[in-house]
């Protein structure tokens, strides 16, 4: 059976997704907790891997473990800490698990981490993952002529940043997920409605792929500052820094926010996925301010 993620995008219905971060340590109650308030409200929780580098439980069991509690994962997948042969065997884990979405990710630097001393691998990159996904949906052995035990059933993604300064750039390197498999585009944070209206116009709708437009919780004006110094693309413009420093509740001006980009987002883009670092008890909130429900 495909994932309801698959099948929501192929009816052209609006997608409705969330992050969540595994756990820093071995017990995973708190994030399973989290991922309960979720599960009517989205139709995928996508599960973060080694993100800004920093060590949590792998995405692959903290996705299994979403599936055993009746709730669909996005598994991300990120080149940075393994080998091809490693990447690979996640990928055929990950299917015979019943995981039917992975996100592909190049990976963030491991200079942007709290272990810096580590050995990034880097092998494979974000494109050459999902070649090499789309090789196991076809039956393609990497060593052989074809897999001995079936081909794989996975619906993969990857990552966008409708930011990008060099639109060529962003337009050229889209197109190449395209081609090598990916099936959906995830964006990374948009503050800019224009910037999301000219990727889609520009380039994902020409190359006929859906998007998922990725709104963020801002916090206070403090993390909207950090936001914008430290993420790569981040460009948090000066009317939505002065409403959170005006406020008199910046938790509940960011929530705000975030409610009015998800409510004006899900009309741009296919659907809209929200990130809420360390706060995701507070997505079905925003989703609540922006009126929006599940549509199969």
């Amino acid at each position: 059976m495909k994932s309801k993620l698959q099948q929501t995008l192929e009816k052209n219905s609006k997608v409705i997704t969330a992050e969540l971060m595994p756990p820093r340590g071995g017990d995973p109650i708190r994030s399973l907790k989290i991922a309960q308030l979720l599960k009517y409200k989205v139709h995928a929780v996508n599960i973060t891997d080694g993100s800004r580098a920093i060590m949590r439980m792998c995405s692959l069991a903290m996705s299994k473990l979403l599936l055993e509690n009746g709730i669909e994962p996005i598994m991300q997948i990120s080149c940075r800490d393994r080998n091809k042969i490693a990447l690979q065997s996640d990928i055929l884990g990950a299917n015979a698990l019943g995981i039917k979405n992975i996100l592909c990710i190049t990976g963030d630097s491991v200079k942007a981490g709290d272990q810096q001393e580590t050995k990034a691998v880097h092998e494979f990159e974000a494109v050459r993952l999902l070649q090499q996904i789309q090789a196991f949906n076809q039956g393609i052995d990497p060593t052989f002529e074809e897999l001995p035990d079936r081909s794989t059933n996975i619906f993969s993604g990857a990552a966008v940043d409708p930011n990008c300064g060099n639109q060529r750039s962003l337009k050229r390197r889209t197109k190449r997920k395209k081609e090598a498999g990916a099936n959906f585009l995830q964006t990374q944070i948009v503050m800019d409605r224009n910037c999301l209206i000219n990727f889609c116009k520009e380039i994902s709708n020409p190359l006929e792929i859906p998007v998922i437009a990725g709104v963020f919780l801002l916090k206070s004006y403090k993390n909207a500052l950090f936001i914008n110094k430290f993420v790569p693309g981040a460009n948090i413009p000066d009317n939505i820094l002065n409403r959170l420093k005006e406020a008199k509740d910046p938790l509940q001006e960011g929530i705000l926010i975030a409610a009015e980009q998800a409510k004006d987002f899900i009309n741009i883009a296919e659907g809209i996925h929200i990130m809420s670092v360390k706060a995701e008890h507070l997505i079905p909130e925003i989703l609540e301010k922006a009126g929006l429900t599940l549509e199969y």
